[in-house]
């Protein structure tokens, strides 16, 4: 038997097929390739270049191959994008999570690990997330995912679907030499970007209320998270209870300060990052707490905020 990995050439998406594979855990990949990368997939996992909208082809995928479970990593991810692109989200994360669940209903498969988001929560008014602070999405993005969430609990009254969602927070580094974030809009690539083109890192306001003045967010390596999908998966096999939803979060946090002095140190390119304006809606602080998940899924944060930089700024020199 194989887990279903949709998404599985992105950037997550392939450390959550890797660690799955490491620990002796047969995958197959469904990707459109509109984000992710043929080459982060081995040649060796089964892989089928296409859309989860494509009900047809899911149904081939699951008759073909012998499918224990999905873990659904396929999704439009760009938050501040899908404000101007709000069919687009939906129809990517809502409309494609319900043909994936059709699909997997058809085929009896019922289990499945669902990526969600910190986007849930909107802007926290709590120093410390936790699963039950209240969901207060601020964007298409947030809200599809929210709605995600609700399929499968639905989905799970209605057909008994065992299932579970992880909520990531920021998630950054990389696993292997090969492996590494292409994402436009996330902190880690536009600072790496900018550094390769000669450019100053900017930070995006200095005088929130925080101990150095930048915001504080929850950064977390994409190792650990791909560690708790396998836990989350093996659970569900085992038939052993879960939550509906997990924060993969550290409960501390860092500032964009701390991150800029920490890309300075890991990549050897000293620089003043320049200082912009606030942006509209950015709170001073997100940080999550992870205990749930540490109890359920072994989740616990291997890595330092250097060994997010050191290993990111690495596979990105490699690329």
């Amino acid at each position: 038997m194989a887990w279903l990995v949709t998404g599985g050439a992105g950037y997550i998406g392939s450390h959550v097929v890797r660690a799955f594979l490491e620990q002796g855990i047969d995958v197959v990949v469904v990707d459109d390739l509109s984000s992710g990368h043929r080459a982060f997939v081995d040649d060796a996992v089964p892989f089928i270049e296409g859309s989860i909208l494509d009900e047809a082809l899911l149904r081939t995928v699951f008759a073909d191959h012998r499918i224990s479970g999905v873990v659904h990593v396929a999704g439009y991810k760009y938050a501040g994008v899908s404000v101007t692109r709000p069919l687009h989200t939906y129809e990517q994360n809502v409309t494609g999570t319900q043909v994936l669940l059709a699909a997997m209903a058809e085929a009896g498969v019922g289990r499945i690990v669902f990526s969600s988001s910190a986007a849930v929560y909107g802007t926290p008014d709590v120093d410390i997330v936790t699963e039950s602070t209240p969901k207060s999405p601020e964007s298409p993005y947030g809200e599809s995912k929210l709605i995600g969430e609700w399929l499968l609990r639905d989905q799970g009254v209605a057909v008994g679907l065992a299932h579970t969602s992880l909520r990531y927070f920021n998630v950054v580094g990389s696993g292997y030499p090969d492996l590494y974030d292409t994402s436009p809009h996330n902190l880690f690539p536009l600072v790496f970007e900018a550094l390769l083109d000669g450019r100053t890192p900017r930070i995006n306001g200095d005088d929130y209320a925080t101990p150095d003045g930048t915001c504080v967010r929850d950064y977390i390596h994409v190792s650990d998270l791909a560690l708790s999908h396998v836990a989350a998966a093996r659970r569900l096999d085992a038939g052993q209870p879960v939550d509906e939803a997990y924060n993969l979060g550290s409960g501390a946090g860092a500032s964009v300060g701390e991150i800029m002095t920490a890309m300075a140190k890991g990549t050897g390119i000293p620089f003043a990052p320049e200082v912009a304006p606030r942006r509209p809606g950015d709170p001073a602080r997100i940080v999550a707490s992870g205990e749930s998940a540490a109890r359920d899924l072994d989740w616990r944060m291997r890595h330092s905020l250097d060994d997010m930089v050191q290993s990111a700024w690495a596979a990105r020199r490699g690329a």
